[in-house]
């Protein structure tokens, strides 16, 4: 047996559901695309980061051969005002991830990451993925 309140919003939900279609149905072609697109918002390509076939097994990050210029490769970037933050992760997947700065395309990003001597030498490999800043200070 129900509770008759929760049965009554439970009608009153199902009342809505057409006339919000109803409404949609006749709103505006640009009311629509408006609510179809969200506002610009800020998208970093992030690249992503872990062990290659090169990757000795054992040894940590910095004894890896090409980490080092892995390391001179990413600060031109952010020489460059380029790359926000990256750095390794500390647990036992190894790798890690650098943030670019807002603007860096994907495109850049991927030409970037396989220029990396670290992945030319196969100790890393590399993945660039979308990431939407949905938070910050």
């Amino acid at each position: 047996m129900t509770d008759p309140i929760r049965r009554r919003r439970a009608l009153a939900a199902f009342a809505i559901v057409p006339i919000l279609g109803t409404m949609l149905a006749f709103a505006s072609p640009t009311a629509r695309a408006q609510q179809a697109s969200p506002p610009m918002q800020d998208i970093r390509f992030v690249v992503f980061h872990r062990p290659g076939p090169a990757w000795i097994p054992g040894k940590t990050l910095f004894e890896q051969s090409g980490v080092r210029e892995h390391v001179g490769h990413y600060r031109q970037w952010l020489e460059n005002g380029k790359l926000e933050m990256g750095g390794p992760h500390l647990d036992a997947g190894g790798g890690g991830m650098m943030i670019p700065v807002a603007g860096v395309g994907e495109d850049e990003a991927r030409r970037f990451a396989a220029a990396d001597p670290a992945v030319a030498s196969g100790v890393l490999v590399f993945d660039v993925r979308p990431w939407l800043v949905g938070m910050h200070k």
